[in-house]
């Protein structure tokens, strides 16, 4: 775990203590409470649980400040039951993989300064949603485990760099599709993931160069 060279890693030998762990299970467990309540609550009473959850910041400068934080626990939006499970499913796989990396520490980092970039895009902005964030969890996944075989419809064996790939032109697609808030937003999710993994990335790139160099002085 290279990061347990830097800052992040003395920290978490200071701090590794107050983690909160298996939070991804956790915030699934809130996603998959607020989809079968918004469910009941429509259909009983025919009110929108989803709206009073939202980040919405005349809500919020209006005193209704627990928007700042529940925003994290919508589920995936307009999607089928079938397809939030299978959805939640994967942030649960992805983000437990990441706590057994880094530890539990260095997960909560990562998931907490994503949501404070989100937070603070959001009050700038007045737009903030968690899908950039938790979109950002599977590349940082393909980084660290780049050839692990992920099966597509439950039977089609890729690998998690492919499915990066496509994750990453569907990033580019919502850049270019949506507007300047929505932009600054996955700006900012982007922006956590490259501190995290920039010297990741350096080493990789630094030990590519080295395989190269050594294949032309051997020939």
């Amino acid at each position: 775990m290279y990061y347990r060279q830097g800052l992040l890693g003395k920290l978490d030998r200071k701090f590794g203590r107050f983690a909160i762990r298996n939070l991804m299970m956790i915030l699934v467990g809130a996603m998959g409470i607020v989809y079968v309540m918004d469910m009941m609550f429509a259909a009983s009473m025919n009110v929108s649980l989803w709206s009073r959850l939202i980040f919405d910041r005349s809500a919020i400068m209006n005193g209704e400040v627990w928007r700042v934080v529940t925003f994290l626990f919508l589920p995936p939006s307009s999607s089928g039951i079938i397809w939030t499970i299978i959805s939640l499913y994967f942030y649960w796989f992805v983000g437990t993989s990441l706590e057994e990396h880094w530890g539990a520490f260095g997960f909560n980092a990562y998931y907490l300064l994503g949501a404070i970039g989100a937070i603070v895009s959001g009050l700038v902005t007045g737009y903030a949603t968690n899908t950039y964030l938790n979109l950002t969890l599977f590349l940082a996944f393909a980084i660290l485990y780049p050839r692990y075989e992920l099966r597509l419809f439950f039977f089609i064996p890729i690998e998690a760099r492919w499915f990066a790939l496509a994750d990453i032109i569907l990033l580019v697609w919502m850049f270019i599709e949506s507007g300047w808030p929505q932009r600054i937003a996955l700006i900012a999710a982007i922006i956590n993931l490259l501190i995290f993994f920039t010297p990741h990335l350096i080493d990789h790139v630094k030990a590519i160069y080295r395989r190269i160099k050594w294949k032309r002085n051997f020939k």
